[in-house]
């Protein structure tokens, strides 16, 4: 997602992984992204893993599930499909309960596969599915899986830092996110926050040297060195979008902004024929989808390369079943980036109703 000057600015200075000044940046993170979760030590800890986010969802899902143990896996989406698919490669065992992608997984069928299935010992999930746009009912399926004694894992890749999650509230063990979503940092980690007691049980493990997540967390954990060599750049980035995200106000404040650039492009795009993919309470405030537009010749790559040259730049569609194409709500943009990419997609689809004529 874009950031701001000056996220990029502290990217200049470059600091020592050994350095003490710089183990007490991580450590600061550290103690923040907990409060942000609304959690704390000594219940829950946070771990940082280098890589993108699929190297954190990897990290856990390759660490806490052991190989006694079975994964069931709510998936409406190709980021739900992908825990699946790593479990595929580590040779995990799962279910798959996959949902349509505009709809979301239900809390009373995941408490039905884990009543007739007492084999399963964990569940996971993606909070917000930008594959759709979808906002998944993350509260009422944790509800279920705590009911049922299992440990659940949580994919907020693209919501932590935008939407408020009450972590322990919602009976998430371990949630995963990314430095360059909504805390509009730049890509380079992941970040886990983990129910402590079920992290130490973990402990021998992993199937992944690099991505064993009990052994960073106890390197990290004693003074905030990284078991490996860590993006540095990118840390200092991370610490400085902190920052900025407390002095706009915290996340409520950033979710009220996110929600009104969503609710004002699907305002904006209505009233020129584009159809949003998801609709009412399931659309999230992150992402949004939408149908090409009928009766004006339309290719995406076109009007990818139109919008590009005028200074935006869109998602291609993720779907199957629909020909679609994605816009993000997050990042440094404000109503007035709406108000104006608005603008250059009216120009576009003036020029090419004139083509018609």
């Amino acid at each position: 997602m874009t950031t701001t000057d000056t996220v990029k600015q502290v990217m200049l200075f470059d600091h020592c992984t050994w350095d003490d000044d710089y183990k007490q940046i991580t450590q600061t993170i550290r103690r923040t992204l907990l409060a942000l979760g609304h959690v704390s030590e000594p219940e829950y800890t946070a771990v940082l893993m280098q890589g993108s986010g699929t190297f954190g969802v990897e990290s856990v899902l390759t660490s806490v599930i052991g190989r006694e143990d079975k994964l069931l896996i709510a998936a409406n989406g190709a980021y739900g499909l992908r825990m699946a698919e790593i479990c595929r490669h580590a040779g995990i065992a799962y279910t798959l309960y996959e949902q349509d992608n505009h709809k979301r997984p239900q809390a009373d069928v995941v408490a039905k596969y884990l009543a007739e299935d007492l084999a399963i010992t964990h569940v996971s999930m993606v909070h917000g599915e930008t594959t759709s746009g979808i906002l998944n009912d993350v509260e009422a399926v944790g509800r279920v899986v705590k009911a049922a004694g299992k440990t659940f894992l949580v994919d907020a890749m693209s919501t932590f830092g935008g939407v408020d999650i009450p972590v322990a509230g919602w009976g998430i063990d371990f949630l995963v996110s990314s430095a360059n979503k909504c805390i509009q940092g730049v890509p380079g980690f992941s970040f886990i926050l983990a129910n402590r007691e079920k992290l130490e049980a973990s402990a021998g493990q992993a199937r992944s040297l690099a991505l064993d997540l009990y052994d960073q967390w106890k390197t990290m954990n004693e003074d905030g060195k990284w078991r490996f060599t860590s993006p540095t750049h990118v840390v200092l980035a991370f610490s400085k979008a902190l920052d900025e995200l407390e002095a706009e106000g915290g996340i409520p404040a950033r979710h009220r902004r996110y929600a009104e650039n969503n609710r004002l492009l699907i305002e904006k795009m209505r009233a020129m024929g584009f159809a949003p993919y998801i609709d009412g309470s399931r659309q999230g405030p992150i992402i949004t989808t939408f149908f090409y537009p009928a009766g004006v010749p339309f290719q995406f790559s076109e009007f990818y390369t139109y919008i590009k040259e005028r200074g935006y730049v869109l998602y291609p569609g993720k779907l199957t079943d629909a020909d679609t194409f994605r816009v993000g709500n997050i990042g440094e943009i404000y109503p007035e980036d709406i108000e104006k990419l608005a603008s250059i997609i009216a120009g576009f689809l003036a020029a090419h109703k004139e083509e018609i004529a």
